[in-house]
């Protein structure tokens, strides 16, 4: 019975620390985290510091463990709605991009700001972009049948993928984030068949 007690008691609390991470995540994506300290973070979130600092014990820890929670939730999510879309890779690369869109729209260009002064939560920012990238590279080999292209394209997809992230497309271009992933998808579309009209769906 005590086993029994303790792996329920192990349980809720990784189920309370999920929740606090995840309320964690809505404050840092919204108002950012570079100037907020711990004890900002703790009015926000209506907690108190010792609760926070159960979740690691510095605030660079903390937010990067908010970081990465929310990075592997997005990429589980649109892992989820990419199996759900149907057996067609130029409608799959379309539903990644638009995906990923869907998940950093609630991000504040402050967010994004922190996330790349600092080297910790940049490393993980990069991480993810990079396994995006490359993601979308295999999807564009498929489409492609083998194209040796596909390389270029996906490093192409790389460096306009970051500069969406950092606010550079939405200031230059005027488009923002779902706008900019969905002209991203239909060029690599286009690209690959240029006679492709599907794109104007």
């Amino acid at each position: 019975m005590t086993l029994l007690r303790d792996r329920a008691t192990a349980s809720n609390q990784t189920q309370r620390r999920v929740a606090l991470l995840e309320r964690l995540v809505d404050v840092i994506l919204r108002e950012g985290f570079a100037d907020a300290s711990v004890e900002d973070l703790a009015r926000e979130l209506q907690c108190s510091k010792t609760t926070l600092y159960g979740i690691a014990p510095s605030k660079e820890a903390i937010v990067v463990a908010g970081v990465r929670h929310f990075f592997r939730r997005a990429a589980d999510r649109v892992e989820i709605r990419l199996l759900r879309t149907i057996d067609d890779p130029l409608e799959q690369i379309r539903s990644y991009l638009v995906a990923i869109s869907e998940q950093l729209a609630p991000a504040s260009a402050t967010f994004f700001a922190d996330l790349d002064a600092w080297p910790a939560t940049r490393e993980i920012y990069q991480t993810n972009t990079r396994a995006a990238a490359e993601k979308v590279q295999s999807l564009v080999r498929e489409a492609a049948s083998g194209d040796q292209n596909a390389a270029f394209v996906g490093a192409v997809a790389a460096q306009v993928m970051e500069a969406i992230h950092r606010g550079e497309i939405e200031t230059t271009a005027g488009l923002d984030d779902s706008a900019a992933y969905r002209a991203l998808a239909e060029l690599i579309v286009r690209s690959l068949h240029p006679s492709d009209e599907a794109g104007e769906a």
